[in-house]
């Protein structure tokens, strides 16, 4: 049996992010991944860093995205500088856009809910907006600048860190899913994987909308990371002529330019199981919402479709720390901000892990919250 500091199930960009990151603090890591890395949640996302509010359920959620957008700049660039790869990290704000009736009113409540919660934002004309943007649609009738958001490539990204983390040491095994946890006692001490046992000081759930399936026999998983999969569809269009600088949004939609030229539409958010597939309809409510934002794309030409299975929650916020197994972490549910909490996700796990800990205070997203409080009883693995 080969034994590492901690064993991470999932291979997405949360868990290659905790790799990188356990890696540099001089730890063995091995990554289990049920398929190739990196191609659930992490492949299909659009790529925005935004710590902005979708919802008052994710009023929980801001400050942990604002501290992750802090430390965005720094973990891209330790990733280039150890992976040789470039993340498609741009920093160039966005433009919320808001619709009639009431649109300037409701402009002014997003502002003002944006700078009680610490995040910059600010009103600006509809002439300054399509000064930036030329293509905004009729439809608008009030915009909102939000300076510090920024974009990646999620796909390079991915790549990126992945190759990093292999840099610095940690371990990769592709289609080698997770069928148990080993336990002795009251303490997880490694994994059944690929068929084989793997012994490790600490295992990390990273698997996403999976993570409640793994292991059902030992029921940790569902007790502590009851996550379940949302779907997003998405498209990618090229445009002749003009094209997007910087992200536009409304509540309808959003646009993500890349740096290929081509434009990032989406999405849904659909409670249909585990079905990950395109649909007509699904398609049409990305375009419509697309065209009014940035009614040229109307004739630009579709390059891809593509659909990816979100990792919910009971409480729509991810769940983050240790359980009251010793030895067995969780980092999961992200939901539609998985790109964006990567790299603060990474720092608190090698935080609880190694017992250096920096003063973020994580407790609201500790899994102990959805944790059965049946007594827990005494058997070998």
């Amino acid at each position: 049996m080969k034994t590492y500091d901690v064993a991470i199930i999932g291979g997405g960009l949360i868990g290659a992010s905790i790799a990188f990151e356990l890696a540099g603090a001089k730890l063995r890591v091995v990554v289990l991944d049920r398929q190739q890395p990196g191609r659930e949640a992490s492949w299909a996302a659009a790529g925005m860093l935004s710590p902005a509010p979708d919802s008052l359920r994710d009023l929980l959620l801001v400050p942990l995205g604002r501290e992750s957008l802090r430390l965005y700049p720094e973990f891209v660039a330790a990733i280039e500088e150890a992976s040789g790869e470039l993340a498609g990290h741009a920093h160039q704000g966005a433009l919320e856009i808001f619709g009639a009736p009431g649109g300037e009113a409701d402009r002014d409540r997003r502002v003002a809910e944006c700078r009680q919660l610490g995040l910059a934002a600010e009103p600006v004309t509809l002439d300054t907006a399509r000064q930036w943007e030329p293509e905004i649609g009729p439809a608008a009738h009030a915009a909102a600048w939000l300076p510090e958001e920024g974009t990646v490539e999620p796909r390079s990204l991915m790549n990126a860190v992945a190759t990093a983390a292999l840099r610095r040491g940690a371990e990769f095994r592709a289609d080698c899913g997770v069928t148990g946890l080993i336990r002795e006692r009251d303490r997880c001490t490694g994994v059944v994987a690929g068929g084989e046992e793997v012994s490790a000081d600490h295992v990390v759930v990273a698997a996403g909308c999976f993570s409640r399936e793994i292991a059902p026999e030992s029921e940790w998983c569902a007790r502590y990371a009851p996550t379940r999969p949302v779907r997003g569809q998405m498209m990618a269009l090229r445009l002749d002529g003009a094209g997007l600088r910087r992200v536009l949004r409304s509540e309808r939609g959003y646009l993500v330019p890349r740096r290929d030229g081509r434009i990032v539409a989406g999405s849904t958010s659909e409670e249909v199981g585990f079905e990950r597939r395109v649909t007509p309809e699904g398609m049409r409510k990305i375009f419509d919402a697309g065209i009014e934002l940035f009614p040229g794309l109307a004739s630009a030409e579709v390059l891809e479709t593509w659909s990816g299975l979100r990792p919910g929650t009971p409480d729509d916020l991810p769940i983050l720390g240790p359980t009251d197994i010793d030895g067995l972490l969780i980092a999961t549910g992200h939901y539609r901000n998985g790109i964006l909490l990567a790299p603060v996700t990474a720092r608190l796990t090698r935080e609880w892990i190694t017992g250096a800990r920096e003063g973020f205070n994580a407790t609201v997203y500790s899994p102990m919250r959805f944790a059965n409080p049946k007594p827990k009883t005494q058997s070998a693995r």
